[in-house]
């Protein structure tokens, strides 16, 4: 049995994760965000530990008497918590933020990760636990991609790598070979929006992961939420890369995009 410490954000992810990985026979000490974690990890996890945004001195203090030797860092936590939000910091959390070069969020986990590492915690791959939410190459819908859309993966997919290796965002969008929007701090959902106001509809989503991404930190997630975006901005294209991609609630996300003539291919 490992005992692993959950430190979840928002979203269904982290109670996914701690399904997995309680049926696996792990002991699950969960420390969540106030107002942000779903609740209902509650009744998932054997332990539960809640926190206010920049409690970080709390949080190694009680990572250490839960004697917590593993973390995973899971679930979304908005840019503006952490841009917004620097006065309610404590001391430690202020130093850990002021040693990180720049707050893009690669440049934050790491951060984490290493003030982690320093107590002996290891981070652990969430990949490993969630490899069924993980899709292989193929079209996963009815629908192909066109021609001329399958041009548009190819530049998407160049443009959204570059992207990533800058550690700006994970997705673009593109239509007739013009990149539409690029995501950055407002997240996936929001450039979609975007690209669907500048191009009328009819264009192609792109997400890749950083070049060598570390699948402890900030792997690509997409969902239904995801494909409602898309469905509203009327996009006909998401193309997401093989082995390192989650896609959560693969069956409603499929049925969506059916519905409305979406074509999902894994690159």
């Amino acid at each position: 049995m490992n005992r692993i410490g959950l430190l979840g954000g928002g979203g269904k992810l982290p109670l996914v994760f701690a399904k997995e990985a309680k049926r696996k026979g792990d002991f699950i000490v969960a420390f969540c965000l106030k107002g942000l974690t779903e609740p209902g990890l509650e009744g998932v996890a054997d332990r539960v530990h809640w926190f206010e945004w920049g409690q970080f001195q709390k949080l190694l203090f009680v990572l250490m008497t839960e004697r917590v030797k593993k973390v995973v860092l899971i679930g979304k936590i908005k840019k503006s918590m952490i841009l917004r939000n620097e006065s309610v910091l404590d001391e430690k959390a202020k130093a850990l933020f002021a040693s990180m070069k720049g707050k893009s969020d690669y440049s934050i986990l790491k951060g984490f990760s290493g003030a982690f590492g320093k107590m002996g915690i290891e981070l652990v791959d969430v990949t490993a636990y969630l490899e069924n939410l993980i899709p292989s190459r193929g079209v996963i819908t009815a629908r192909k991609p066109t021609g001329t859309e399958e041009k548009d993966i190819a530049l998407g997919r160049a443009a959204a790598k570059a992207l990533a290796g800058f550690d700006i965002g994970q997705m673009v969008c593109v239509k007739d070979e013009c990149v539409l929007a690029l995501e950055a701090a407002e997240g996936t959902d929001e450039a979609i929006k975007r690209a669907g106001v500048l191009s009328g509809g009819n264009f192609t989503v792109v997400k890749m992961a950083r070049p060598n991404q570390d699948m402890r930190l900030d792997v690509p997630i997409v969902g239904p939420d995801t494909v409602r975006a898309m469905i509203g901005a009327r996009a006909s294209v998401l193309a997401l890369e093989e082995k390192k991609t989650i896609l959560m609630d693969r069956d409603e996300a499929v049925a969506l995009a059916d519905g409305s003539n979406i074509s999902i291919v894994i690159i």
